[in-house]
């Protein structure tokens, strides 16, 4: 799905530094094992980086739609029969389970290499524009898309750092990824794919490190994609400010459910367990906080702590079926999640299930309902970013409308009632770039839509057209076939030319527009 908020530019890290200088070990958060180490690229590696890439980047775009589509079928093949090394990867640097990693990564990813091949080029065509001004006549005006050059996504084991990498290649650009210093082994075993699957040495390079390896990828690529913290955020959107470079932000959310009282409250706590501890709620589109009408809360309240109690916690096997909620990735994350479950404590929060870190290896948190919850409370107001569900009661829609939109994120959100109109007019009302009615997160699946924030939660889309120009720019032709050697509009300047084109615009303007009543 959306956004783990690993890296975030800083210098933080699940992979402690190692002895050796340069490198960083990579930890399984499940149990500690040390799976892996990578470098601790310096600016200036990075930059040799980019610039190899950047060489690359005119023969990728040479080769046109088909031949990049090719590469990404191609792709699209070897992470299907490489499958069970990808997710042996997946589930033992991110501590997820494999259902996870099967359905919210290498699903999502086979997919939209796919959707990427097939539509860039009807996103990225040619368009003829038809001209509206006199002076144009006979004059052909075209927009065209180019690719930047190099772009520098970054964030998320696969979905949202090579999902990000899919349409800016596609479009004819050159890649620089930057993984997580915390879940680096998958991307780089999408760089060995890429060559393995046909694509031109350079065109697709992947840099590894913390925080310094983050900046150094904004002082030097064309375009930079990056998904995770706010704060973070406005960091890159400075520092790539400074060189005039676009950037596109998927930053952090605060997604609320709405449970109206005449919702199938059996769908709606299925969707809100699902939605708030999957990935140990470690998905920037996450339920993060539940308003439900008072008539059904109590009911709705029984019904998702039965389902919470019947989760399976615990390290996840690299065989599916046996643990529904895995580690959490980042060891900071754990103190944040502790912190705003003692904070809701401590100004009359009651947990109702879980509550805690359990003792024993690795980096769990236990799947955590609160009630008793307000927007006193960090658990409804900053991003948790955990395995947390906390539902606070509400008189009616207006009440929880309000209360979902007293928020500076606006990333997803989501409302039921069996009133499919009624669920949707109040969708319209919350302040978010997306939102689902009777349902949650799936609308990240609809490539041919955007998905963007609102408010604090990002600049710019994934997905659909949006998603795939942002990596472009644009260049507009205008064309001239046939014309006289001197146009009127050309010197020397002519008195009698002037008055036909004053009386050109009387006629043409020069009425007054009557209001509508």
């Amino acid at each position: 799905m959306s956004a783990l908020e690993q890296s975030d530019a800083t210098v933080r890290s699940n992979g402690a530094q190692s002895e050796q200088a340069g490198r960083i070990a990579v930890l399984n958060p499940a149990t500690g094992e040390v799976i892996g180490q990578v470098d601790d690229m310096t600016p200036a590696q990075v930059e040799a980086v980019v610039e190899r890439t950047r060489r690359a980047q005119p023969g990728w775009d040479a080769l046109g739609f088909d031949g990049r589509a090719e590469v990404m079928y191609e792709l699209r093949h070897w992470l299907v029969q490489n499958r069970d090394r990808v997710l042996d990867v997946l589930v033992k640097e991110n501590g997820k389970t494999r259902e996870d990693a099967l359905l919210a990564e290498m699903f999502y990813v086979c997919d939209a290499l796919g959707f990427w091949a097939k539509n860039a080029p009807k996103y990225l065509a040619d368009e003829k524009i038809r001209t509206h001004s006199p002076l144009l006549l006979g004059k052909k005006v075209v927009v065209r898309y180019r690719p930047h050059g190099v772009i520098g996504p970054w964030n998320y084991p696969l979905t949202n750092s090579f999902g990000d990498c899919m349409p800016a290649l596609m479009a004819g650009n050159a890649v620089v990824l930057k993984p997580s210093e915390v879940t680096p082994l998958t991307n780089l075993m999408m760089g060995e794919a890429a060559l393995e699957c046909g694509a031109p040495a350079d065109v697709f390079s992947v840099v590894t490190g913390a925080g310094r390896t983050g900046a150094a990828l904004v002082d030097n690529v064309d375009m930079i994609h990056f998904t995770g913290s706010t704060a973070t955020g406005r960091k890159v959107a400075v520092q790539a400010a400074e060189r005039l470079i676009p950037v596109s932000l998927e930053l952090g959310g605060k997604d609320p459910m709405i449970v109206l009282r005449d919702a199938n409250l059996e769908r709606a706590a299925n969707m809100a367990v699902q939605w708030a501890f999957s990935n140990s709620g470690q998905i920037c589109i996450s339920v993060e906080r539940v308003y439900v009408e008072e008539p059904v809360h109590d009911e709705f309240v029984q019904k998702v702590v039965e389902k919470t109690r019947a989760l399976r916690h615990g390290a996840p096997p690299l065989e599916p079926g046996h643990v529904d909620v895995g580690a959490m990735t980042h060891p900071p994350q754990v103190d944040i999640v502790r912190n705003h479950v003692q904070d809701a404590i401590d100004k009359g929060a009651e947990v109702l299930v879980g509550g805690k870190a359990p003792e024993g290896p690795g980096q769990f948190f236990e799947p955590t309902v609160l009630t008793g919850v307000d927007h006193t409370m960090k658990i409804m107001t900053e991003e948790t970013f955990g395995p947390t569900l906390p539902i606070m009661k509400v008189r009616d829609a207006d009440e929880a409308v309000q209360l979902a939109n007293d928020s500076r994120y606006g990333l997803n959100s989501s409302v039921f009632s069996k009133d499919v109109a009624k669920g949707e007019a109040v969708a319209r009302r919350l302040e978010a770039g997306n939102a689902c009615v009777n349902d949650a997160l799936m609308n990240y699946l609809a490539l041919e839509a955007p998905f963007g924030g609102a408010n604090e939660s990002g600049l710019g889309a994934r997905h659909g057209a949006p998603g795939i120009r942002k990596y472009t720019a644009t260049q507009t032709l205008l064309i001239t076939r046939f014309g006289p050697k001197r146009e009127p509009t050309m010197f020397p300047n002519k008195a009698g030319t002037a008055k036909v084109f004053e009386r050109l615009m009387v006629l043409m303007y020069g009425r007054r527009r009557k209001r509508r009543r």
